[in-house]
Formats: structure tokens, sequence, C-alpha cells
């Protein structure tokens, strides 16, 4: 099939999922038959442990012309399935779902029309009412979201919904690394993608297996936003970062070390009792304060070296030229 004979593309990153593939394969192709989409399964195997490859090998060789797979050599992580199958996608719209069975296919009809359609971009699912512990998976993923839709400025309940719909100019214009794939409306946001919208999906309770995330996805979810926020900020320009705040801790230091010299010299003068300079607290930190706005001025000033020398500084996404 040409590039553009394929409507959907089905992106699955999973991890030891053997039990849940030939029926969630089952589910996509009834749903896709009765809509009479054209599609492909890219079913990525996050380095399993278990018979998950062994079974994408039976339904490639059922539907070799539909199902596809890509198996790592051992577990990279979602983010890295989701690059390596965005790369691979040829559908107009690509969509993302987890192996678990938690995502329905019933979705994708609607999620298809509303890229199509609508004009979207990036459509998020928002699982509003799950079936996950309230306590350890709840309560934490409401706190995240809050603070997710606070640093990115996009109004998502559940950013980190697996269930999602890409045009395929999207995929193929962010690169999904580290543990990013919590944040990809955000990466496409960055890349200029700004109709980003959500729909309302089911949530289904896990029939196989148990989940492969713990709580210090969170921990690490904040870490992640404050470094894409960073990226997007001042990761062409650190010296706007490393370099204010270097020249504002001199600045202080050295005023302080000025007031401290001046209070001795006055002391001196008027015959007062004064402590040693060498001794006063306040002259080492503020000795302290103009060494540290010497290393972040430095910090920023080689991180415009780096970027200078960079072969991708000056790449931009070009929306189209005429």
């Amino acid at each position: 099939m040409a590039l553009t004979d394929i409507d959907i593309s089905v992106v699955i990153p999973l991890y030891n999922e053997e039990e849940s593939l030939v029926k969630l394969y089952e589910w996509i192709d009834r749903v896709m038959t009765d809509n009479g989409f054209r599609y492909e399964v890219l079913f990525i195997n996050d380095g399993s442990t278990d018979c998950s490859w062994q079974v994408i090998e039976q339904l490639h060789s059922t539907r070799p012309e539909i199902v596809h797979g890509i198996c790592f050599r051992r577990n990279y992580g979602k983010s890295a399935a989701l690059h390596y199958g965005f790369q691979r996608a040829q559908g107009q719209v690509v969509i993302t779902m987890d192996a678990d069975l938690q995502d329905s296919p019933d979705e994708i009809p609607e999620l298809y029309r509303m890229i199509t359609k609508d004009g979207y971009d990036v459509v998020s699912g928002w699982k509003k009412k799950r079936y996950d512990n309230r306590l350890t998976k709840n309560l934490p993923s409401l706190l995240f979201n809050a603070t997710a839709r606070r640093v990115t400025g996009i109004q998502l309940h559940d950013m980190n919904c697996g269930l999602k719909a890409y045009r395929q100019e999207v995929v193929k214009n962010i690169e999904v690394f580290s543990e990013m794939h919590r944040y990809i409306p955000f990466l496409a946001k960055n890349a200029g993608f700004t109709r980003i919208g959500e729909k309302v999906v089911q949530h289904r309770k896990r029939e196989f297996g148990e989940s492969k995330f713990g709580l210090n996805r969170f921990v690490n979810g904040y870490l992640d936003l404050l470094t894409l926020w960073f990226l997007n900020r001042f990761g062409k320009q650190p010296m706007h970062f490393f370099g204010l705040i270097g020249s504002l801790m001199f600045m202080l230091g050295f005023v302080a070390i000025i007031v401290v010299g001046g209070m001795k010299l006055y002391a001196l003068q008027h015959g007062i009792h004064a402590m040693l300079v060498g001794t006063n607290p306040y002259f080492h930190l503020s000795i302290l304060m103009m060494i540290l706005g010497c290393m972040l001025f430095l910090a920023g000033f080689l991180g415009e070296l780096v970027i200078r020398n960079s072969p991708n500084r000056n790449d931009y996404l070009v929306k189209e030229q005429i």
C-alpha cells in the first residue's frame, strides 16, 4: 500500500502482555472492518520476557500486510517504543494505545473523525471514570495533571493517557526521548502544533497481568516536566537563564563585600571595635556568591558555544512554502 492508502496506524507499545494481544488485535480489526478503515497495527515489543513476541509473529503470519512488529533487545521504556513506532507509521492518522486492554478500540472512529474532520493536530483521551486504586494512582494523577496544565498551558485533564490520536505530520516532527511520552502534547505544542483537543474515553479494568508503572513515575514525571519547560524556554539561549542569574549573584556578592569593607573602615575611623574582615561570615558569603555567579555565567557561556557549534542550531519547523 502507498503512504496515503493507509487511513490509520495503530501503534501499541508493550511489555509482557502475551495474554491480551490476540484479543486486542481482534477487537481492533473488528472496529476497523465495521468502519471501512484501511489500517495497520504496529506492535512495539519493548524487551518482553514472556511470549509476547511469539504471539506477534503468529498474528503477523495471518495478516502480514496489516500486522507489523518491532522487537527491542531489552526494555528501553515506553518513550523509545513510541518514537520507533512513530518513525515506522504510515497512516494519515496515528493512534496510540496500551496493550493491556484498558484502552477501548471502540474510541478509534471518533478520534479519527476529530483529527480529519474537526482539524485537530492531537486528540488526547481523558479517562474521566477510572478503575485504578484511588490512593496510589488517582490522587497522584490529579496533582500531576494539575501541575502539567499550569506549566504547559495545555488544558488537558489526563495528559498521560495512552490513548491518543495524532495527525501524521505531528509524529514525524517530534522526538519522544527519555520518559517524555507523558508530555507528547507539550512536545507537539513546542513544535508548532497548537490545535490540541480532548475526548472522554472509556477506562476498562485490567484483565491480565499487572501494571508496569510504580509511584516513582510521578516523581520522574515532575522532573521531566521541568526539563521540557527549561528546554523550551532556554534551550536555544542558555545564557538568558544562567547568565542572568549568575550576573545577579555576582553583583549581590560584590555589593555585599563592599558593605562589609565599608563597615570595617567606618569602625576603624571611629575607634569602634569590629571583627576582622577575614573572620566575618558575611565576607565569606559574599565571596561565595561571587564565585557561584561566575560559575553560572560561564555555564551559560559554554552552553552558547555548544549550541553555536550544533548542526541543528537552525532547525525550525516549516509549515509550508511556495
